[in-house]
């Protein structure tokens, strides 16, 4: 992922979610992907797909059960 489409994956993100305190951030080291923060709360990973010639995102975000505690 180069600069100019993490910003353009940032900006949608942002819309899409409504929330302006989503970033995502280039991974060091590694081009196929990047993470999601909102605010300082990592969320999850974007990776790239290009299978098929045909380039897409997907978003992977785990969910820890002890988190679920926190939910009435």
């Amino acid at each position: 992922m180069d600069v100019q489409e993490v910003r353009k994956l940032d900006a949608y993100l942002k819309r899409v979610f409504g929330n302006p305190r989503i970033r995502v951030v280039p991974r060091p080291k590694k081009d196929d992907s990047a993470e999601v923060y909102i605010g300082e709360e990592f969320i999850g990973v974007l990776f790239v797909d290009d299978e098929d010639d045909d380039r897409s995102f997907q978003f992977q975000m785990a969910i820890l059960e002890e988190d679920l505690a926190d939910v009435g």
